[in-house]
């Protein structure tokens, strides 16, 4: 995923105040910002543990408060035996298997629970607010296992292992990365383990969190690599001596596509002021009537890809806004059952964009392969090859993109049209959220890896139109690969080394950053020649 800057020792996030921003949520997942409960949050907080402090002495039934879950709901549990109900939930729960989920992800679950149990809709006690915010704030993330919910009822299993975590049990990374037994590291930071009391047990463990927080994660990374891709197209079409004619904005005005729009403009930015362009611009040069669709139509598909982002980004928006919890006490004092923990909203945009990111892995692999074929080319030698036949240049990174690709295209069967029954058939349908949150991940992953060899090509192919210069975005983006330590057109080298290079320079945004830094430096040159 894309890595950030640790954020600054002042970095802090208030929970309570209002619904969290995914700039906020990311910021205490990736950079280790701070938490801080809103001034009222207690207060809201204790307000409706009252509530269920008096439901729990009724003696008519209340669901998980003074019974059993799922389908042992109308077993009456004896007060003196719900604390180990609640204690006993949260082991059984904790039933998560396979290869450790990521820091950043635990984090960002943590977060969002804390922020439902902060809204006062919950029951639960202050003094568990203030234990996941303390952990939050000491670096403590329980371990979390990949294979365990089926976004429904909440991500049961991930949210259990948090859980379990602040009763002191199971085990944790520290702050440094350590593993630890949770109630060793508790200790050591001064936090106490959690005794649960009536409905605490449910409330930490029935929400959408974890899927919600890989979505959130994940649109923070699209932002970035859609960018990219628009930068890895104009190298293409540079390098392949296309056109951007097609780009123009009154013909993206005749199909009003926001998105289309928006990499339209960049492309044409991108390209603004090359050499290689202008050196075929007059039909007498360039006989060629259009350009192939993976060249002519980028501004398209990665236009449909930010509108996919965008729409994603609305239904996150309202899920941060919500309060997912079964039974929710009501803010007129019902304590009610109810369905809003179905993961349904938040798996489709998952699928969703898993298809976006197949699709724009799948062009860009298409416009690196036209790069490396000298019948498509235009001009540049076989797979760029320094010397044809002893050099085979960037021929198998095509495969390695190719495959990737492949992969991506199966990662993109949406994991939300499944439901397996569970619990006795009493939970019969379930969104599978969680499983296509996991799935995005590796297609994001996946993503950057394609775009990274298509500007390893694109550059390289720069190269071999020498004199003529690129644009100036496209070439501070070479002279960034290069530096970096990627050499040009020559023979044969080790490429492994190069793709991750590059593959770092797209994760951590360098590779746009270098188009903003040329973009700044053209327009200060223009506004200093008009002073």
């Amino acid at each position: 995923m894309l890595h950030t800057a640790p954020a600054a020792a002042t970095d802090t996030i208030v929970v309570g105040a209002r619904p969290l921003t995914p700039a906020e949520v990311v910021a205490v997942a990736r950079r280790g910002a701070r938490v801080e409960l809103a001034a009222d949050a207690r207060a809201r907080v204790a307000a409706s543990r009252a509530l269920i402090e008096r439901l729990a002495d009724d003696p008519e039934p209340h669901y998980g408060i003074s019974t059993g879950f799922g389908a042992l709901a109308t077993t009456f549990i004896a007060p003196e035996r719900r604390r180990q109900l609640q204690a006993s939930l949260i082991r059984s729960h904790a039933a998560g298997t396979g290869a450790e989920v990521e820091r950043e992800v635990v984090r960002a679950l943590m977060l969002l629970r804390l922020q439902t149990l902060v809204t006062g809709h919950t029951g639960v006690r202050p003094v568990v607010v203030d234990t996941y915010a303390a952990m939050l704030d000491a670096g403590i993330t329980p371990i979390v296992r990949e294979y365990g919910s089926l976004g429904c009822s909440g991500d049961l299993a991930p949210l259990s292992h948090v859980a379990l975590a602040a009763l002191g049990e199971g085990r944790v990374r520290t702050a440094d990365g350590t593993e630890a037994d949770a109630g060793d590291a508790l200790s050591a930071v001064g936090i106490a383990p959690l005794v649960l009391e009536e409905k605490e047990g449910l409330a930490l463990i029935n929400g959408t969190d974890g899927m919600l927080g890989m979505l959130l994660l994940a649109l923070d990374d699209l932002g970035a690599l859609l960018d990219t891709a628009d930068v890895a197209a104009a190298l293409s079409v540079e390098s392949q001596l296309g056109t951007d004619a097609v780009f123009a904005a009154d013909l993206m005005a005749l199909r009003p596509q926001v998105g289309q729009a928006a990499s339209a403009a960049r492309l044409r930015g991108l390209l603004a002021g090359s050499e290689i362009m202008a050196s075929h611009r007059d039909p007498a040069v360039c006989t060629r009537v259009q350009d192939a669709y993976s060249l002519r139509c980028s501004p398209q598909v990665h236009g449909a890809a930010r509108d996919t982002v965008d729409h994603a980004t609305h239904v996150a928006s309202r899920e941060l806004a919500s309060a997912v919890d079964n039974p929710v006490v009501t803010s007129d004092g019902r304590v009610e059952s109810n369905g809003n923990f179905h993961g349904a909203p938040v798996a489709y945009v998952l699928d969703f964009l898993a298809i976006a990111v197949a699709d724009v892995a799948s062009l860009s692999e298409r416009r690196t392969d036209r790069a490396l074929d000298r019948t498509r080319s235009n001009g540049l030698p076989p797979f760029l090859a320094d010397e044809v036949g002893v050099d085979s240049g960037l021929m198998i990174a095509q495969y390695a993109a190719a495959g990737i690709v492949s992969e991506l295209k199966r990662l993109a069967v949406p994991a939300s049209v499944d439901s397996i029954p569970s619990s006795a058939m009493q939970e019969d349908h379930v969104s599978m959220g969680w499983a296509a949150a996991r799935k995005l991940r590796r297609g994001i992953d996946g993503l950057a890896r394609v775009l990274a060899i298509e500007i390893v090509t694109g550059c390289r192919a720069l190269d071999l139109r020498a004199p003529l210069e690129p644009a100036p975005a496209t070439g501070a983006v070479r002279d960034l690969v290069r530096r970096a330590g990627v050499a040009g057109p020559g023979p044969d080298r080790f490429v492994s080394p190069d793709l991750e290079t590059v593959t770092e320079l797209v994760l951590s945004g360098e590779i746009a950053g270098a188009v903003a830094r040329a973009a700044a430096s053209v327009t200060d040159t223009t506004e200093g020649g008009r002073a």
